[in-house]
């Protein structure tokens, strides 16, 4: 008996798709923080991504004069710096951790709501931003001591990219090829700077070739997330980004022997559900 698929499954198939293009970047990631420079990463990579993204800009030039200027520059540095603080924060962290912290830039986007896209947020969402901050303490303070660098290197990346993801809400309408090209650009551009800063590792170009493969995994990742959001509704979709704990988790463990505490799971529990709730209070406030 043949069939079709449904918009919803395709949707809900990309969307699992990109988690995971995103999920073996960020372990590709972590493994080569312990052999190169941060800066290098991130200009290997955009250059990288500036190659596979020219054909598709050299199709469509209008798409970079209709967009604006300003947004689009305040959005693309707060890609390249929420890019380098995760990086950093590899440095520190175990995959899963890093990625749990992450995990909590819905709940963030939701707390800054209210200021920055004058949208109202009731008691329940209210109550359900300040568990995720618990659930974000728990993951951010596995050992109970005192708070590491690295943990809030984590915290200050996860709340860069719940901006980023607000100015990305403010842009939108704008072509997607637009938004990947001032991003990988801006990258690109720290990425130089800390090189002048930091220097330049000599490596051979197979060496290089992983860090290259950053910028096709972050393209894919997009992609699949762009599609995924075309092709179904949102709040069929993004509950399936939480996925990304089981691959950080997974991958710590097969790659890094990393397990994660018991404060760490619980503390990724409690961003889950807080998320996952007030993205269920947001559609049941649409008409």
């Amino acid at each position: 008996m043949g069939g079709t698929i449904s918009p919803r499954a395709a949707g809900i198939a990309c969307m699992l798709a990109g988690v995971a293009c995103f999920a073996l970047n960020d372990a590709l990631g972590k493994w080569l923080v312990g052999g190169f420079a941060i800066g290098q990463i991130l200009l290997v990579r955009s250059v990288a991504g500036m190659a596979l993204l020219a054909p598709a800009a050299w199709r469509a030039p209008g798409a970079f004069r209709r967009a604006p200027a300003g947004r689009m520059a305040g959005r693309a540095a707060l890609h390249a710096g929420e890019s380098a603080l995760f990086f950093l924060a590899l440095s520190f962290l175990p995959l899963a951790e890093v990625v749990t912290i992450y995990m909590a830039a819905p709940i963030w986007v939701t707390a800054l709501s209210p200021w920055l896209l004058r949208e109202a947020v009731g008691w329940r969402r209210g109550l359900a931003v300040l568990a995720g901050f618990a659930g974000v303490v728990l993951a951010a303070w596995p050992g109970g001591g005192a708070l590491g660098w690295g943990s809030l290197v984590a915290v200050a990346g996860s709340f860069t990219y719940a901006l980023f993801v607000i100015a990305t809400r403010r842009l939108a309408g704008t072509p997607v090829v637009a938004l990947l090209g001032w991003q990988v650009a801006a990258t690109a551009l720290l990425g130089l700077g800390l090189v002048l800063a930091q220097g330049w590792r000599p490596a051979g170009l197979l060496e290089l070739l992983p860090v290259a493969l950053l910028g096709l995994g972050s393209l894919l990742g997009n992609g699949f997330v762009n599609k995924a959001l075309a092709l179904a509704p949102a709040a069929a979709v993004v509950p399936w980004q939480y996925t990304g704990i089981l691959w950080g988790v997974a991958l710590g463990w097969l790659v890094f022997a990393d397990v994660p505490g018991p404060r760490t799971l619980a503390g990724a529990a409690v961003i889950v559900a807080a998320g996952l709730y007030i993205l269920a209070r947001e559609r049941a406030r649409q008409p």
